[in-house]
């Protein structure tokens, strides 16, 4: 994420229900969209075997927010997180373990 840009808004993960997403993309570079791919491959499954939770930073409809929590599924278009919130993968924008 560049240094320019706005710090995200930490939020609860069961606020994630509330939020609206955009349906555009928010990554534009393909090699961008490999790398969130493998770290959210890795996030998953640090969260089932170690339960080890982690910061995903992505954008909704106002901005960006944060959340720290535990990956539960991953799907093709989807991040399933603890207690079965959901973000669409085409808005995460990076995530740390």
């Amino acid at each position: 994420m560049p240094a320019t840009s706005p710090s995200p808004v930490v939020i609860a993960k069961e606020q994630v229900a509330n939020l609206r997403f955009p349906s555009g993309e928010v990554l534009q570079k393909a090699e961008e969209r490999v790398r969130r791919r493998a770290e959210l491959d890795r996030a998953l499954v640090l969260g089932n075997v170690d339960h080890n939770k982690v910061r995903i930073i992505f954008r909704d409809s106002e901005g960006l927010k944060q959340v720290e929590t535990t990956i539960w599924a991953v799907t093709e278009e989807r991040v399933i997180l603890k207690s079965g919130m959901v973000i669409p993968i085409r808005c995460i924008m990076e995530i740390a373990t």
